[in-house]
């Protein structure tokens, strides 16, 4: 694989959890009006915090155009599948 591709896959990774938990804050805010279950507040935010940690990391891995940024970038991608596994899977 290329670097160019980890680095974009890693932003692409991170920019789904961040619409994964601005999803989640609109699902939070209509079922509060509503009266309905939804999303708990525990969940929305560790999502959020998720989200910001990771966008920090992918802001430090575009300013890095060296073999470590490649790297944090394939670490950046594997921890936000398995956020995303534990999260949601268990």
């Amino acid at each position: 694989m290329s670097r160019g591709f980890v680095r974009r896959l890693s932003g692409v990774l991170v920019g789904g959890l961040v619409a994964l938990t601005l999803v989640l804050l609109a699902g939070w805010l209509y079922a509060d009006r509503t009266g309905l279950p939804g999303p708990g507040t525990e969940m929305l935010v560790a999502h959020g915090v998720a989200a910001v940690v990771a966008i920090a990391a992918q802001v430090w891995v575009d300013r890095r155009i060296d073999v470590l940024g490649t790297a944090v970038a394939a670490g950046l991608g594997a921890l936000v599948v398995v956020w995303l596994s534990v999260a949601w899977l268990v």
